[in-house]
């Protein structure tokens, strides 16, 4: 049976990493916080910002930038996802006021 862990990124219980991702005192509250599936989304989200800054990860500095977003999209002010947040995975199709809609939104509506 997988460990869990009281997300703070998701605000519910669920599986946790299996190791600490990195060596040190924020790889260890990662371990202990942070849930698989947000540990993923950050994998997505650092790629983003890697890209868009053009980030070199064999500069100390660009390395130093990356961990403070690391820390902020974990654990920093706002940080946990709203509590009617539903994972991409399990959106699919969904209903909402009897209306189906796909995960790009409702369909436009005719005049």
């Amino acid at each position: 049976m997988p460990r869990t862990v009281q997300c703070a990124k998701l605000g519910r219980e669920l599986p946790g990493l299996e190791k600490p991702p990195f060596p040190g005192k924020l790889g260890q509250r990662i371990f202990e916080n942070v849930s698989q599936q947000a540990w993923r989304m950050w994998q997505q989200q650092s790629t983003l910002i890697i890209n868009h800054y053009g980030l070199n990860l064999a500069d100390p500095q660009a390395q130093t930038f990356l961990m403070q977003q690391m820390e902020e999209f974990f654990f920093g002010v706002g940080a946990q996802m709203p509590e009617d947040w539903i994972p991409e995975e399990e959106r699919g199709q969904q209903t909402k006021g009897g209306v189906e809609q796909s995960k790009d939104g409702p369909a436009p509506r005719k005049k």
